[in-house]
C-alpha cells in the first residue's frame, strides 16, 4: 500500500492518524463496476492494518468476480465542529466465504460489543442468512488522506443542535427488516 497524498487543506496541524480513522465506525462507499456502468455501494467495514473486510451480499461481490478493480472512499464530516478527513483507496477486492468471525467483528465495531443487545437481524446464526453472504478482503494499492477541515458557520452549529434536540420520531425505527446490511 503506498500513500501517495497526505495533506491538510488549511492551517499547519498535523494530518490525522489512518490507522485511528480506519478504526472510527463510519461508512465506506465502494466504488465498483457493474454490468450497467459504474456503481457505489455503502458498506460497514474493518480495518485489519493491510485490507478491508467488508460482508458482502448478492450484487457486488458478483460485480467484483467480474472486475475486482474498485475504490473506497470513506469520509468523517461533522458539520457543527468543521471536521472534515477524508481517506480514498484504490486496488482490487477478493470475494472469499463468509468468515462469522470477521463478520462479529465488523458488527461490534458498529453496535458495541455486548452482541446481546444487538438487532437481531445481525444473529446469522440464528436468522440462517449467512446463507447467501461472502466476505469482500479489499487491499488498497494506493490512498489518499485528507484533512479538509474548517470553520462552521454558526448556522452549521445551530442546525447540529436543532438535530440533536429533535423528536424522537426522527431515530431509527423498530421496523422489523428480516434481512441485514449488506450494502448494494
Amino acid at each position: 500500500m503506498k500513500i501517495v497524498e497526505r495533506s491538510v487543506s488549511a492551517g499547519s496541524r498535523p494530518v490525522f492518524d489512518l490507522d485511528e480513522f480506519l478504526s472510527r465506525p463510519l461508512y465506506a462507499h465502494l466504488a465498483h463496476s457493474s454490468e450497467h456502468g459504474p456503481r457505489e455501494s455503502p458498506v460497514w467495514f474493518h480495518w485489519d492494518g493491510q485490507a478491508v473486510w467488508i460482508i458482502g451480499g448478492t450484487s457486488f461481490p458478483a460485480n467484483l468476480k467480474r472486475d475486482p478493480r474498485c475504490a473506497l472512499g470513506i469520509v468523517d464530516w461533522e458539520p457543527a465542529t468543521g471536521l472534515s478527513h477524508h481517506v480514498g483507496m484504490r486496488g482490487s477486492a477478493e470475494v472469499l466465504p463468509f468468515d462469522r468471525a470477521i463478520a462479529k467483528t465488523i458488527f461490534r465495531r458498529y453496535f458495541g460489543p455486548d452482541n446481546s443487545e444487538w438487532d437481531p437481524r445481525f444473529d446469522y446464526e440464528a436468522t440462517g442468512e449467512e446463507a447467501g453472504l461472502t466476505m469482500v478482503r479489499f487491499t488498497p494499492e494506493t490512498v489518499v488522506v485528507r484533512d479538509q477541515s474548517y470553520k462552521p458557520t454558526r448556522w452549521a452549529r445551530e442546525e447540529a443542535l436543532r438535530r440533536l434536540h429533535a423528536p424522537e420520531s426522527a431515530a431509527a425505527p423498530d421496523c422489523g427488516a428480516t434481512t441485514a446490511f449488506q450494502g448494494s
